[in-house]
Order: structure tokens, then sequence, then C-alpha cells
């Protein structure tokens, strides 16, 4: 019976303290606005404190709170950093303590993120992505829809590193082999494009059959031939892990030739950590983690010129609500398959993301590199 009611006490006290720390930042609870929140459960206040967002998210997918706005909602927790205030609880300190010493990027966990994001299901991607499959941000300075974007930004990483016909180029993470199609066809050179995935292979050469595109299953550390003119990663970098960075960066010297050119398009953190937020590493991402511009710039020392450093974090915002859109559209034909504990999975993930870089947390880096520097200066281009 004392147990019962100490219980019953200690959720009291956590729903007050959850109140107070949304009301901190105008989300009132059971209120009318768009970004405030129903909590359908109190056990959700004691779960959030003991779990921090790891708790938080996985109480959204049990459907314990609901949001008519979700992206304002987590905009409003992200501004006022209630994710921070949240996280101090044993495991998540733990879990940052294990981060520092467990080299979740090594090469026997590298196929980890292929089997459990990269193959969830081609059609699922296929439906929510644009019609060339490109699974990193748009650029978009000057077009109009997704489409438009994601071929912007495959024809800028293109001039970036000066494709001319003829030239062999290495695609570090591919994918659906949506950049090796584009430069294949509109550059005419040849590409040889590795992923983790095996569900990406697979169609990556049906996109690809006719052109002179090669599409290996291969982690990065196993690619070992003759040098390439040019070499592009483009979204791949954030699954390396920071014990990693150096090592990536050296196979990258070891095949790229003299006068070559590597460009790295990656998400980038505005400051230096060692791990990546608990729920997307269990529900999104395995492995993963965001660099940041120190841990870059140390990890090309005496390897690399750095070129070139474009910023347009802003447009992943852009990129991140338009995924949403074709996905929210065209649930109707994955429902069946996939569930609506998936649906919430990517949706919670999808508006979270978008609000990062709308609130300028997280960035997306462009940067351009050469082995001893381009004689007469490089020329930048956006």
């Amino acid at each position: 019976m004392k147990r019962q009611f100490r219980n019953k006490m200690n959720i009291l006290n956590f729903k007050q303290e959850g109140i107070n720390l949304l009301e901190s930042v105008d989300i009132k609870v059971d209120g009318t606005r768009p970004w405030d929140i129903k909590i359908l459960s109190d056990k959700t206040y004691s779960r959030v404190f003991r779990d921090g967002t790891l708790g938080f998210g996985e109480a959204y997918l049990n459907g314990e709170w609901e949001c008519q706005s979700l992206d304002q909602l987590m905009e409003k927790i992200i501004r006022g950093n209630l994710h921070e205030k949240v996280n101090r609880n044993i495991k998540f300190l733990l879990y940052v303590f294990l981060a520092k010493f467990i080299n979740y990027g090594r090469k026997d966990k590298a196929f980890e993120v292929g089997q459990h994001h990269y193959d969830i299901g081609n059609d699922f991607f296929a439906q929510m992505l644009d019609k060339r499959m490109v699974y990193t941000c748009g650029y978009w300075k000057n077009a109009k829809n997704l489409d438009e974007a994601q071929e912007a930004k495959l024809d800028l990483v293109c001039r970036k590193v000066g494709l001319k016909p003829g030239m062999k180029v290495l695609d570090i993470g591919g994918g659906w082999g949506s950049f090796a199609k584009f430069a294949a066809e509109k550059y005419g050179v040849s590409v040889v494009n590795i992923t983790v995935s095996k569900e990406q292979v697979e169609l990556a050469n049906k996109l690809c059959k006719g052109l002179s595109v090669e599409n290996r299953l291969q982690d990065y550390r196993d690619v070992n031939g003759e040098p390439y003119d040019r070499i592009v990663s483009l979204g791949m970098f954030e699954h390396v892990g920071y014990k990693n960075y150096r090592t990536f960066m050296q196979v990258i010297q070891k095949n790229l030739k003299e006068e070559g050119l590597f460009l790295l398009h990656t998400i980038g953190h505005n400051y230096t950590t060692t791990f990546v937020d608990p729920w997307i590493r269990r529900y999104i991402f395995p492995n993963a983690m965001l660099p940041s511009m120190k841990q870059i710039s140390e990890s090309v020392e005496n390897l690399f010129v750095i070129e070139d450093w474009h910023n347009f974090g802003d447009d992943y915002d852009k990129t991140l609500m338009a995924w949403l859109d074709n996905f929210e559209r065209n649930w109707p034909k994955l429902k069946d398959k996939y569930g609506k504990r998936f649906y919430r999975v990517w949706r919670y993930w999808l508006m979270t993301s978008a609000c990062t870089f709308r609130l300028r947390n997280c960035q997306l880096w462009q940067i351009v590199l050469s082995k001893h520097g381009i004689t007469g200066g490089y020329r930048s281009i956006r």
C-alpha cells in the first residue's frame, strides 16, 4: 500500500515538473493551439525523465501523446533546450560515456545501417523521395520543387569537381545510383558507386542499366584500385564515426589522383560531440553521428587542401518537409505493408529533423578538397 502511494506521488511529481518545463517554452498540456500537446498517459512524464529524448520519442510511437502540429512543438522544445534538460539522467550519461570508447563505425558494423535503414524497402523510398531517388539535401537556390532541387544539387556537385567526359569517378555511399546515373548521362563519365545496402545495389543496377556505372556492395575501407580522377561522397560521412574520420580521409587520399578533387557532402554539428541522439540511433540510423568543423578539419590535416566550404543547411528544412509531404500523400499506398508504428517513426523523425535545420542547430556542408592545392586557385561555384 505504501509502495503504491509512493509510486502515485512520484508520478504526480513528474507530471507537475513536466508541465512546468513545457509551459516554460509556451507549450500547454491539453491546450488548443496547434503546437500544444495532449498527454494521454501520465506515465509519459516519468518515462521522459527516466529515458530523456529516447523516452519522449518512444512515448509518441506508442501513442501516449499527440500534437496537431508536431514540427511547431519540436521547434519550441529544441529552441528552449528541453531536450538537454531531460537528458540529465543516468542512462543518457552512460550512453555518452560509452560512445567515447566504443567504435560504432568499425568495419564489422559497417553493414548494419544498410540492413536496418536503407533495406527497409525500395518501394517506400520511391514514394518518399524525388523521381531520381536522391536521399540527401536538395539545392533550392532556384528550384521550385523537390525534383528541381535534387537535380540542381547533382549538377552543382558535378560542376564543383569539374567533371569532363572520360573521367573515372568514385561515389562513396551513392545509394540507388542517383549521382552516378546523372553524372554518366550528363557529363559522360564512368562511375563506381559503392553502398552498404543490398536493396540499393539491386535497384541501382536497374536504374543505371546501359550506362558506364558499376554498383558495388562494399565498405569504403575496401576500396583499393586504380586511382580516380574525382571522388564524391554525398550523405555518407554521417555513418563513419569520429574514430574513423582520419581513416576515411586516408582511403580517399590513397584512391584519388594527384591532380584530383574530392567533394564531401555531409550534415554537420555546430559543436564537437561523440554521439548521436539515442532515439535516432535506435530507430533511424544505428551507429551514426554528426561531425563538427573541427573534427573534419583535423581529419584532413596534412592530407588535403580545403579549397571550398559551402553551407546551405537551411535547404535541408525544405527538403525534409518535401519528403514529409510525399510520405503523407503516398501513405495510403504503403500503410498495409508498413503499419501505424512505422508511420509514426518516420513522421516524428522527418519533422524533428526539419526543425533542427530550421533553427540552424545542424548544417549541410559541401567541402571541396585537393591533394596539393589548385594552381591559380579554386573558383567557388554556387
